[in-house]
């Protein structure tokens, strides 16, 4: 599934907001993606981590549509090496956009990126054009 699902983000903030002050918490927002060999086996399948980047790279090099599912907001693609299948979820401007959004929604104190390690210009250009941006 989705790094992380919209859906779940928001079970999360409503639980979190009823313990803390909204003003105090900051949310995470992820900067990576996961590739998933399939079929998947609890406790078996092992996703790599790759960065937000990688993930448009391998779809590009694998002709692998990129397909966006509404109820995560989230991107996703599926391609096959060395005959095995895998699906890939990861992050982009779109499902940042959704997260992001809730800051201002929930009243958070701001965001932060993890992982920094992992460069996604299209990250900061969204995160500069919703809010202004201080350093911690």
């Amino acid at each position: 599934m989705a790094v992380a699902p919209l859906p779940n983000v928001r079970r999360v903030l409503d639980y979190a907001v009823t313990e803390i002050p909204p003003e105090k918490i900051y949310l995470g927002i992820p900067n990576y993606g996961y590739d998933w060999p399939l079929p998947f086996r609890q406790g078996e399948t092992k996703a790599r981590s790759i960065s937000n980047q990688y993930a448009v790279e391998m779809a590009v090099a694998y002709r692998a549509a990129i397909a966006y599912d509404e109820t995560a907001q989230s991107p996703w693609f599926n391609y096959t090496r060395d005959g095995r299948a895998h699906v890939v979820w990861f992050e982009d401007a779109r499902s940042m956009s959704a997260k992001l959004r809730l800051i201002q929604e929930y009243g958070l104190h701001g965001a932060g990126y993890w992982n920094l390690m992992r460069p996604y210009p299209q990250g900061w250009t969204l995160l500069n054009a919703l809010y202004d941006v201080e350093d911690a």
